[in-house]
């Protein structure tokens, strides 16, 4: 591992399939939490739930790895990860 495991880290994640109206996104709150992290996740209008998660590389993914992983609600499709720096612009983690 390079030193750069450890950095805080922003994920922005955008998942695709039957996650809305279906305890996604208290799903995903609840998990994030597990793991220490902060951020948000809210419904698209175009169906997906878009998900920010600041915190420890390795909590960010665990996190992508569980929103893949089979046991969320409802069904996922596919997971879009896009990865930046931590804006400290959260506390906590909220359903958007």
């Amino acid at each position: 591992m390079s030193s750069n495991d450890d950095a805080t880290v922003r994920l922005n994640a955008w998942v695709q399939g039957t996650v809305q109206g279906v305890g996604f996104r208290w799903w995903t709150r609840s998990r994030a939490l597990e793991l220490g992290l902060v951020g948000q996740a809210r419904n698209l209008s175009d169906g997906r739930v878009a998900v920010i998660a600041e915190g420890d590389r390795q909590a960010c993914d665990r996190l992508v790895e569980l929103l893949n992983g089979g046991g969320t609600p409802g069904r996922v499709d596919d997971v879009a990860v896009q990865w930046g720096e931590a804006t400290g612009a959260f506390h906590g983690f909220v359903e958007a």
